[in-house]
């Protein structure tokens, strides 16, 4: 019989999705085969703490947390293990077992960040974990950086010649000195109605819909609360269609799904609080045409940006005249029992179960592949002694 593989989840942290983190860290580590698998939760609270501790998410989710379960991953690659705050005392505190199979502080073979937006989402930890030697699911550091900001991805998104919709950006700095002018700029080339959101952030957070230039300036103040660089985009009419990808050199795309929010708009209340939103997996109503068409696009997109793993592709159909347009991509998607990624992949041919045991794979072959490369060099001259 094989070894268990000893897989850290990562959970929480410093954002706006901290919540969202929570509720897909759940379904993963439930999801996940306890035969094959030794579970270590890692959470990290809003604040920013890691906490090693068997019942991290109950903690997490009463806010009260313990003092003596704080502790550190280092980034020393000869460690790969989470270090107990309290190990300077040669003190372990006693770990309770809930999800956990394994005592936090023994060696872990790979990481499972699921931490949805800044300082997570967005390359940092990432970072962290390229330091620490330790392999990780999903996008390295350059591509979660990128997929994090909704500007650059459409940047890239448009050199790689991919269809994306009329918009404008700019920087917190700019609104002080030229605020009619950003407005006026807006009305001119984009219209009404518009979407205004917070560049490097995700699940809805900070997203308005402005209809008037009243509803645009407070919309523009909105968004500006959560990042100080903000997306302004043309509203399309049409259908919020979203397609999974997974691999690393050799990506495939799942069947397309469709979006149907209980408000105006998929806004944070659409997607987790009303319940009255859709998810129809597959799309109906779509060719063979459309669907190939969308999947050709979704793996593009995460070509575009070198994303590995894992990732979503949102899309939108617009009605007239008819035209499909990459949205956004998304390079650590929802996992919770409503999110669209692992139910695509399930309509797809590859259930829940699979798909993580798949995930898992990718991130041990990536890292792999990239420990075979050199990390010295000896020159000839020993001009540096």
């Amino acid at each position: 019989m094989s070894k268990k593989i000893t897989i850290g989840v990562i959970f929480g942290g410093r954002s706006q999705e901290h919540e969202v983190s929570l509720v897909s860290a759940a379904s993963i580590m439930k999801a996940l085969d306890k035969k094959k698998y030794n579970v270590v939760p890692i959470g990290i609270t809003k604040e920013g703490k890691w906490i090693a501790s068997g019942d991290a998410l109950e903690l997490l989710k009463s806010g009260k947390i313990p003092k003596q379960l704080k502790a550190i991953l280092p980034p020393d690659p000869t460690e790969k293990r989470l270090i107990s705050m309290q190990e300077k005392n040669k003190k372990l505190v006693p770990i309770k077992k809930t999800l956990a199979s394994v005592r936090p502080y023994q060696k872990i073979d790979v990481i499972f960040p699921i931490l949805h937006g800044p300082y997570g989402e967005d390359g940092t930890v990432q970072g962290l974990l390229e330091l620490a030697n330790i392999p990780y699911v999903g996008a390295d550091v350059l591509a979660s950086s990128i997929g994090m900001d909704k500007v650059i991805q459409k940047q890239l998104f448009k050199q790689a010649g991919l269809p994306v919709i009329k918009y404008l950006w700019f920087k917190q700095t700019k609104l002080g000195k030229v605020r009619g002018g950003i407005i006026f700029n807006v009305e001119k080339k984009i219209g009404y109605p518009c979407f205004v959101k917070p560049a490097s952030l995700g699940s809805s957070v900070g997203i308005s819909k402005a209809k008037k230039r009243r509803e645009l300036d407070l919309a523009i103040h909105t968004a500006f609360k959560y990042d100080d660089k903000i997306l302004i985009e043309e509203a399309i009419e049409g259908r919020e269609i979203e397609c999974a990808v997974l691999g690393n050199e050799y990506p495939e795309a799942s069947l397309p799904g469709e979006i149907i929010p209980s408000q105006e708009f998929y806004d944070y209340k659409a997607k987790y609080i009303d319940g009255a939103s859709k998810t129809l997996a597959p799309a109906p109503n779509l060719t063979k045409k459309q669907i190939k068409k969308i999947q050709d696009l979704a793996i593009r997109a995460f070509k575009a940006i070198d994303c590995s793993g894992m990732a979503r592709v949102d899309f939108l159909l617009q009605k007239k005249p008819p035209k499909t347009y990459v949205n956004e991509i998304n390079t650590i998607p929802g996992f919770t029992s409503i999110s669209m990624y692992p139910k695509l992949w399930e309509v797809s041919g590859i259930p829940y179960p699979e798909l993580l045991d798949r995930l898992i794979q990718l991130a041990l072959e990536k890292h792999k592949t990239k420990t075979q490369l050199k990390t010295t060099y000896t020159p000839k001259e020993k001009w540096y002694k």
